[in-house]
């Protein structure tokens, strides 16, 4: 044996046109419309329970802190309140929410705690109706001021 490997016997080899399979076209297949399917309306998600911010505003306004309520406040309260219909996973929703309300200025973040801003304190206060007073009517005056 030699070291250039002469000796030994190249493997037969075909050349790569004769190893391609003849071309042969493959009937196209025929395809069969298909009915679409009837979807199903699908109905929103509605949740049981009331939206995080006023869940939120319910919690800040019961504790009542000067410096403001620590997340982990906020959560227990909302669990004591509405345990039943809370997802398993809104602490991590209730975190988030905090932080959007933040931005947008409805609440404002004091060190790890958050309070209701002033803004969020006035439309409370506008949510509320103001009560009329009865008005008396042109046609019905008091008996005093009637003409004898």
């Amino acid at each position: 044996m030699s070291a250039a490997g002469e000796d030994v016997a190249p493997a037969l080899e075909k050349p790569v046109e004769e190893m391609k399979a003849p071309e042969v076209p493959k009937p196209a297949k025929e395809k069969k419309p298909r009915a679409p399917r009837e979807k199903k309306p699908k109905q929103a998600k509605t949740a049981s329970h009331p939206p995080y911010f006023q869940m939120i505003k319910e919690a800040l306004t019961a504790l009542n802190e000067k410096g403001g309520s620590s997340p982990y406040a906020i959560a227990k309260y909302m669990e004591e309140k509405h345990k039943a219909v809370l997802p398993a996973n809104f602490k991590k929703i209730l975190g988030l929410q905090l932080k959007n309300q933040a931005a947008r200025g409805k609440l404002v973040k004091i060190r790890a705690s958050y309070k209701l801003s002033e803004t969020a304190k006035k439309e409370k206060r506008r949510a509320r109706p103001k009560r009329r007073r009865p008005t008396q009517r042109k046609g019905s005056r008091a008996r005093s001021e009637t003409k004898p």
